[in-house]
């Protein structure tokens, strides 16, 4: 029972840290963009919260690098912002912003899901009823700069605590080749042909899977006993 208690205990303390991480990542954000954002304009967005449950909860995530936390939100926001003053629906701009701001994400590789809800906070505020001022100002200030404290803050928080961020996959290891090893080709083959996204680099899943095939190999050895 003890392996499963120090886990256990591991995992909490685990937990307990993260937490303590995104409290001061979002405290940071609230004080530091309050100190600069207008009056007319919230110090921070409610998108960033879930921003910091990627980035300090499952760092090694795609959607939770830098680029993709903080061009996923701008980019959305902006959408957001131009759609509601485009369209005076607020249902219709609502649901047209946050798919916009999907394709727009895809296309420039920043697919952040927090961005959904940055574009659709924007039509919600509609900072343009605040002045031309504000609806310019809205996606960097707070959205991007909400998002880059917050990034700042995961980057320090995860080097102290020894965790890579941004997440850098590491090569995986050399293995004696087989008939039956699976290569780059073979995944980016069956991720093709299952025609799903799925949230894992390429580089993780390759570290991933060779360990599996050396403990398949393993397991599937035959041992002839000497006569």
């Amino acid at each position: 029972m003890l392996p499963f208690t120090a886990r256990g205990d591991y995992t909490s303390f685990l937990s307990l840290a993260v937490g303590l991480g995104a409290v001061c990542g979002i405290l940071a954000s609230l004080t530091l963009t309050g100190l600069i954002a207008p009056a007319a304009l919230p110090a921070i967005v409610a998108p960033i919260g879930a921003s910091s449950v990627l980035v300090f909860a499952i760092p090694a995530s795609p959607l939770a690098k830098p680029y993709a936390v903080i061009m996923g939100n701008v980019l959305s926001a902006a959408i957001g912002v131009l759609v509601s003053i485009a369209i005076p629906h607020q249902m219709l701009a609502a649901g047209l912003a946050v798919g916009l701001a999907i394709m727009v994400m895809t296309a420039t590789r920043s697919l952040h899901p927090p961005g959904g809800a940055a574009a659709l906070t924007a039509v919600l505020l509609h900072p343009s009823s605040a002045g031309p001022t504000a609806a310019l100002l809205f996606p960097l200030v707070p959205v991007g700069l909400n998002s880059l404290i917050l990034v700042c803050v995961g980057i320090a928080f995860h080097r102290l605590s020894g965790r890579s961020y941004p997440h850098h996959a590491m090569p995986p290891s050399p293995t004696t080749e087989t008939a039956t090893e699976l290569r780059r080709e073979d995944i980016l083959a069956a991720l093709h042909k299952t025609g799903e996204a799925f949230d894992i680099e390429l580089e993780d899943l390759e570290r991933l899977l060779t360990p599996a095939e050396e403990h398949r190999n393993g397991r599937g050895a035959i041992r002839i006993a000497p006569n």
